[in-house]
């Protein structure tokens, strides 16, 4: 396949398209740029080679464009001095010359237009490439996603498969019978504090209920005074 065939196919390709119907979308991508920095280096290399072409050739308009001013300053001398014959002599090689010139200046224009082609060529290989990259990290980018999406959902279903969940359930259950042994423990006990606020309460009833015997028996006249007065 040559160069610019390959280069057509890549330009014109559509890589979403590819990528949605590649069986393995990250290898195919991977291919994909391969290709393209392969084709990227041949056109870069072609185009370096017209370019020094295009160089060459002017360096040759530009001894062409001497000689053909050298005879012309010849036929100028030669009309001066009289001499048609050589006048004419020196035109013919001129006009030699200007053939020749015309020529590579034609060659020249093809040249520069082949230069601006692959430029362009360039241009819209390198968007393609730069294309494909971004489209090959992120594809990168879902893979490491996948991945670590299946390892989730597969920490998940071991989670939640019977064995574990029979393993949380007892656990459950040897927590609930620790902490109702430990009501039972406590059940019917008081703490020290709870007691003496209690103990206080019943000191202070008591007091009252003896204050209130007191009061009657201190407002009763004796017996022995109620005899005297008789």
């Amino acid at each position: 396949m040559g160069i610019f065939t390959r280069f057509r196919d890549i330009i014109s390709s559509n890589i979403n398209a590819m990528l949605d119907k590649a069986e393995d979308p990250e290898k195919l991508i991977k291919l994909m740029i391969r290709e393209m920095e392969d084709t990227l280096v041949e056109i870069k290399t072609a185009c370096a080679g017209v370019m020094a072409g295009g160089k060459k050739i002017q360096r040759q308009l530009e001894g062409l464009r001497d000689r053909s001013h050298y005879w012309e300053e010849k036929a100028e001398l030669a009309v001066s001095k009289g001499r048609d014959d050589l006048a004419r002599e020196a035109l013919i090689e001129k006009r030699h010359f200007t053939a020749r010139i015309e020529t590579l200046e034609n060659d020249t224009a093809e040249h520069e237009l082949l230069v601006e082609q692959y430029q362009e060529d360039i241009r819209q290989l390198e968007e393609k490439l730069k294309s494909a990259r971004d489209k090959q990290r992120l594809l990168v980018q879902r893979h490491v996603h996948a991945q670590r999406k299946m390892q989730a959902q597969e920490e998940m279903r071991r989670i939640d498969s019977s064995e574990t969940v029979m393993k949380f359930d007892e656990l459950e259950n040897r927590i609930e019978r620790m902490e109702a042994e430990a009501d039972l423990v406590n059940y019917g006990k008081k703490t020290s504090l709870e007691e003496e606020l209690e103990r206080l309460s019943v000191d202070e009833e008591i007091e009252n209920e003896l204050q209130a015997l007191k009061t009657p028996v201190a407002k009763k006249p004796s017996t022995k005074k109620k005899d005297e007065s008789t």
